[in-house]
């Protein structure tokens, strides 16, 4: 089974409480097909389809409609690395879930994984990560593989050489620490005191990122009750260590000067550690009982905590950790969500570390309305229905920030009433605007609401962040914990380029002040070269596609000087196949920003951004829609290895099985409909 060349994949373990609620079962098995609403009943268009650009959008668009779910919604794989599905064998050894079945699939995905130089990376292609391969090894360990397997042997040759243990990152330590490999004294300390200090404060949990706090908060849980279980002699990693550790070996490295943010964390961090080993701790236990009520306060009802993998694993160890028993409803139902992120074969279990049907339901339903498939068309009206009935209407997180503004928007996956985000309200809407649902009034009510709510979450500077407003708070990047420099959520130019794109879409005044203050934010962070920086999406190429779709809709002049140096930056970065590519290395070094093989997904972002900049007759339009066209597989679809999205860019990154698929048809859909409207 080859993940990175599968194309869209339904179908998990049963999803039964989200069954119940949608009254759908989705396929069971990697690789599932569902055929229905069968392209025969497609309207055609009024031309005769010839031409290759005709014939190639044909293709893909029967190719979404084969792929459609009954229910109306699209579920493509979300990809990432395998440290999901490490710390998932860890988990079950630690909870003593131990399912030698389980262990054997899971491991032979893991295996299959592995690079020649016995490591694993975290993008196709990339360089090997130690942390991830340690969790892996540890993983395999677990499963019942000896040190002396050649797979092993070549993954402990890379992390020694690497540095070990002691080099890896926090989260992998904190694995380590739960069965005595690693000790909790190297381990950066987040007190659950932190429940208690009052909002605004610096440090309070809601000054944090909405992933970060739904992660750090089971954690600090698990990491006041410090346990550990021991391991039998055949499942310990002490031979990843380069040396015995010595108790200095559990400091952690300061920058170089005195008075940097870093080293006086690290100094505190000394202090943080004195104070908890102390018995005399008077708020802990006040604390702890406010951190378990969160964390069951925070639990959805399909058993989901902020629909993320690691927010849910560590909810469930948590949860252990206080003595709630396996069959306990909340731990039960948190470990049928995992199960319900699982793709399972015959051979293999590979847990995703988030799911996206509702953003991959918006993404495939503009690629359709903009294809020309007509919006009153079955799967269409279908689709949007799905995602109208998955408004979120209840209140969350975001309310901390803003206590005045009413629920409103979507969130990513079936249902995340805590954490709905502004790039999958804004996809949603402007892909439903159009489509002729039965009760027109209800979606204009839930547009107006999301725009709302959308407009609402505004920071103060101009910008939107994904879940929060004013998440910007960015010395909290320094704390010893923050080896991914991710735990805020501050806006960038992409969202800001989306919520633009929205605005503009639904009509709103160039001169409405949350679109004034978004195109100066704009402005302000465009790159002296021209590109806007993608958080997102990789990297330069995305952020530019959002930020010039939403200055198109916007109403900007797309022949001003600003507007020209991006559309410059992307023509000059063509590939002399015609396509476009960028690496995820782009992210650690800027200087190779918009280079990288050609994939099908960026081509379509660098395509619809110089068709949003008036471009469609430039030359290096014409030739990346020939570059589709050319690479397009017979079945409709395009093949892609290489990771384009991010979830942390430079430690996190994703590729979402559709991206290949929906961005390539919304480009040539684009095209067409300009091409065919010049006189």
């Amino acid at each position: 089974m080859k993940i990175s060349k599968h194309p869209i994949s339904h179908a998990l373990t049963s999803f039964n409480e989200t069954a119940k609620e949608t009254k759908e079962e989705p396929q069971k098995k990697r690789g599932g097909k569902v055929h229905h609403l069968p392209a025969s009943i497609w309207k055609k268009r009024d031309v005769e389809t010839t031409s290759p650009l005709d014939q190639a959008i044909k293709r893909s668009q029967e190719f979404f409609l084969r792929e459609q779910l009954p229910a109306g919604y699209w579920w493509a794989e979300l990809e990432s690395n395998v440290t999901i599905t490490a710390e998932y064998v860890i988990l079950f050894h630690f909870m003593g879930l131990v399912n030698r079945d389980k262990d054997r699939k899971m491991a032979t995905y893991l295996l299959s994984k592995q690079t020649e130089e016995g490591c694993w990376c975290i993008w196709h292609g990339g360089p090997g990560d130690l942390s991830t391969t340690i969790e892996a090894y540890f993983a395999l360990k677990l499963a019942g593989y000896p040190a002396d397997h050649p797979a092993m042997q070549k993954a402990r040759t890379f992390i020694l050489g690497k540095g070990g243990i002691l080099k890896a990152r926090v989260f992998t330590k904190i694995f380590l620490a739960l069965f005595g490999e690693f000790s909790w004294l190297g381990v950066p300390s987040m007190p659950i005191e932190m429940m208690l200090l009052p909002n605004g404060f610096t440090f309070n949990l809601y000054e944090f990122s909405s992933w970060s706090r739904a992660t750090i908060i089971p954690l600090s849980i698990v990491m006041a009750e410090r346990p550990v279980r021991k391991l039998p002699p055949w499942a310990r990693v002490q031979e990843l260590y380069v040396r015995p550790p010595r108790p200095m070996d559990y400091t952690f490295t300061k920058e170089d000067g005195i008075l940097t943010w870093k080293n006086i964390f690290i100094g505190i961090d000394h202090i943080l550690k004195v104070y908890e080993a102390s018995p005399i701790r008077p708020g802990m236990k006040k604390a702890m009982a406010i951190a378990e009520q969160w964390v069951l306060d925070h639990q959805e009802p399909t058993g989901d905590w902020g629909g993320i993998q690691p927010a849910m694993l560590n909810s469930v160890l948590a949860l252990h950790c206080l003595g709630y028993a396996n069959d306990h409803p909340a731990v039960a139902k948190g470990l049928q969500a995992l199960a319900n992120f699982c793709i399972e074969s015959d051979d293999e279990i590979v847990l995703q570390s988030c799911i996206s049907p509702v953003w991959d339901t918006a993404l495939a339903l503009m690629a359709m309305v903009d294809s020309e498939v007509p919006t009153d068309h079955p799967a269409l009206v279908k689709a949007a229905q799905w995602l109208l009935d998955r408004e979120v209407r209840k209140v969350g997180d975001w309310k901390i920030k803003a206590p005045n503004l009413e629920p409103g928007g979507w969130a990513f996956e079936f249902q995340n009433d805590w954490y709905p985000d502004v790039d999958d309200s804004g996809i949603v809407m402007m892909a439903i605007k159009d489509v002729k649902v039965k009760d027109s009034k209800a979606k204009a009510e839930a547009i107006q609401r999301g725009i709302a709510w959308c407009i609402g979450m505004q920071s103060k500077n101009g910008g939107w962040g994904a879940f929060d407003k004013d998440n910007t708070k960015h010395i909290l990047n320094k704390i010893p914990f923050a080896d991914l420099e991710a735990l805020i959520d501050p806006p960038t130019a992409d969202l800001t380029g989306r919520m633009l794109e929205l605005m503009g879409t639904f009509g709103y005044p160039k001169d409405h002040p949350a679109a004034v203050r978004a195109l100066q934010f704009v402005k302000e962070n465009q790159e002296p070269d021209g590109p806007w920086w993608g958080r997102w999406g990789v990297n330069y190429i995305y952020g530019t596609w959002s930020v010039l779709c939403g200055l198109k809709a916007y109403g900007e002049d797309m022949g001003q000087p600003y507007v020209r140096k991006a559309v410059e930056w992307l023509a000059a970065h063509q590939n002399p196949d015609g396509g476009w590519g960028e690496c995820c290395e782009s992210y650690c070094d800027q200087k190779l920003a918009g280079t990288g093989p050609s994939t099908a997904s960026q081509t379509g972002w660098a395509l619809l951004s110089m068709l949003a900049a008036g471009d469609v007759d430039h030359p290096a339009v014409a030739r990346g829609i020939r570059y589709l066209i050319e690479t397009q597989q017979p079945d409709g679809t395009w093949d892609e290895d290489q990771f384009t999205g991010t979830g942390f860019p430079k430690y996190f990154m994703i590729k979402y099985h559709i991206y290949r698929n929906c961005f390539p048809l919304m480009a040539m859909g684009r095209y067409r409909a300009l091409k065919g409207h010049k006189g």
